[in-house]
């Protein structure tokens, strides 16, 4: 069975929480992006799909109570943890009433956090597809397999998230910096090619189901697309 890559935005003014709290997310299997303050936090929500929140309430420039409810009134369903000081049971019945699902009072466990988080996204999305295909491309949300004409193809961790979010968003153009940031997370600082290296990968294990059609386009100078 294969696993797909979950991103998760977490809103963490703490640089030193922030990062302790990524490197424990990203040791789960998630992918994290980090916002330090209220107006990032709103500004990355609205330019990237994420499938859980981690919000802090006492964050700079908008606080995490108004955070959660303008996220909320956008997206009905994404999973949004509490994460906050602020131990009071008043304290947690705002954060509760501002559209947050859970609430996980500091100094807290990583694996509780963890746990937590397995639980909220068991849940799933309402509109969340269990099968993905174009053409002979296929992903199994629920199996978490992917197949190309009906024959697996045998991908590691990162081939199979690219090949997910390519089929996600197909028929338009992802760039490779959108790649960067979904399929591996935006402070990635390995490989410059890693985005080529990886296509190559999907691309030369797809040929060998006995298919020589090229289903990931290049679109030269602007990035890859699944027509």
């Amino acid at each position: 069975m294969y696993t797909v890559s979950m991103q998760i935005l977490l809103a963490e003014d703490n640089a030193r929480l922030a990062d302790v709290t990524r490197r424990s997310l990203i040791d789960d299997g998630y992918l994290v992006d980090i916002a330090t303050t209220g107006q990032a936090t709103i500004d990355k929500f609205e330019i990237n799909e994420y499938d859980a929140v981690i919000l802090d309430i006492m964050m700079p420039e908008i606080d995490g109570l108004t955070v959660c409810k303008m996220i909320r009134k956008a997206d009905t369903d994404i999973p949004i943890i509490m994460l906050t000081a602020l131990d009071d049971t008043d304290d947690k019945i705002k954060g509760l009433d501002s559209g947050a699902d859970d609430y996980l009072v500091k100094p807290f466990s990583f694996n509780e956090l963890n746990a937590r988080i397995r639980a909220l996204l068991r849940r799933g999305k309402k509109a969340d597809p269990v099968t993905l295909q174009v053409g002979m491309a296929m992903f199994d949300t629920t199996k978490k397999l992917a197949t190309y004409n009906g024959k697996p193809l045998d991908l590691t961790a990162k081939e199979v998230a690219l090949y997910h979010y390519l089929l996600t968003h197909h028929g338009r153009i992802v760039s490779k910096s959108e790649l960067l940031e979904h399929v591996w997370d935006m402070n990635y600082q390995g490989m410059s090619n890693v985005v080529e290296t990886y296509v190559r990968y999907l691309r030369k294990k797809i040929r060998e189901t006995g298919e020589d059609q090229e289903i990931i386009k290049t679109v030269r100078g602007l990035g890859y697309m699944i027509e």
